[in-house]
């Protein structure tokens, strides 16, 4: 995703307004653009939250997101670019952020909610854009989740050696629970630069 097409959106992301931000959900049409947004956000080493250092090769395929957005119980949202800069607009085939949110069940046939695959366009982060992508994010799995009659337990992964990023989620209500698993080094999601590399859970309880 380029600059030009940021400014193609009429959008000042210099002084940009976050109220702007909307998502709707993800089709199969947008596969190529959070392709190249997942992989930009997560293996190029622009902007604070990429893993660049920690994991090389590819964040995901275009295989693996028809899959996502194909299943049932994978809710799959995007912030796309529109020549506007707002919902009104028309959109030109971008995205500036993304973020899905799995519902999961547990041993117990207790439900909750899984949110992963989670991206803003380096050009907006820092600017409270992911602060609303993930806040819509939780009230939309409060919402599932209170309609099954389930607690609303709010889960994610991060990689260790992320102290930022931690903090980030942090600030935002989610707690280490003490799960966690080595990275799979199976070469799906990129190749770990460092033998010690873990996925840490992260859980928040909406009440």
């Amino acid at each position: 995703m380029s600059d030009d097409n940021i400014k193609s959106s009429n959008m000042n992301v210099d002084h940009f307004d976050k109220e702007l931000v909307f998502l709707r959900e993800a089709t199969l049409d947008d596969i190529g653009a959070l392709e190249q947004l997942l992989n930009c956000c997560y293996r190029e080493t622009t902007g604070w939250t990429n893993e660049a250092d920690l994991i090389g090769g590819i964040r995901t395929t275009s295989a693996e997101l028809a899959a996502v957005i194909n299943d049932t119980n994978h809710y799959y949202f995007v912030y796309p670019i529109t020549t506007t800069g707002d919902r009104d607009g028309e959109e030109i085939g971008e995205i500036f952020g993304c973020i899905a949110v799995d519902i999961k069940t547990d041993a117990n046939l207790n439900k909750k909610a899984y949110i992963g695959m989670f991206a803003v366009h380096p050009a907006l982060q820092g600017k409270g854009v992911g602060n609303v992508i993930l806040q819509a994010a939780e009230t939309f799995a409060n919402r599932h989740l209170q309609s099954l009659n389930q607690p609303s337990r709010l889960t994610m992964s991060i990689l260790s050696h992320r102290p930022e990023l931690l903090a980030y989620y942090q600030r935002r209500g989610y707690q280490l629970n003490g799960n966690k698993m080595p990275f799979p080094n199976d070469g799906n999601n990129g190749e770990p630069k460092r033998d010690d590399l873990e996925l840490l859970e992260l859980e928040k309880i909406v009440s």
